[in-house]
């Protein structure tokens, strides 16, 4: 997809990085459309799993089927749910198990490594 990635996204998709909480335009997004890997183009989300979890990133309760791998991380001192990119292996995110219906998960990514794509 983008083969020039700034340094903050390499940062995030290649050394696990995290950009602040609210920095993020895709935050604000409500357009139908859907959601893509910034290092491959891989589709991830569709807009209609999208929804506003008050975390600071952008949120999503659903992802497409079989586009992550998942590890478990301690960076914070207490296990979590890290996803990555199956095809490009860039970071994502992280997902808990603490939101709305009919998933109860909270796929919390990074904005930085998405890129939407608006559909009609």
């Amino acid at each position: 997809m983008n083969k020039k990635l700034t340094p903050e996204q390499k940062h995030i998709l290649h050394e696990e990085g995290t950009e602040p909480p609210g920095s993020s335009h895709l935050n604000y997004e409500k357009r139908k459309g859907a959601y893509f890997c910034v290092g491959c183009g891989t589709k991830l989300f569709e807009s209609s799993t999208k929804y506003e979890s008050g975390s600071g990133w952008p949120s999503f309760f659903q992802s497409l089927p079989d586009v992550f791998e998942t590890k478990i991380d301690y960076y914070m001192g207490y296990p979590r749910t890290e996803y990555h990119c199956k095809k490009c292996g860039g970071h994502h995110g992280h997902i808990f198990e603490d939101e709305p219906k009919p998933t109860g998960k909270r796929y919390c990514n990074n904005g930085i490594s998405l890129v939407f794509k608006q559909q009609p």
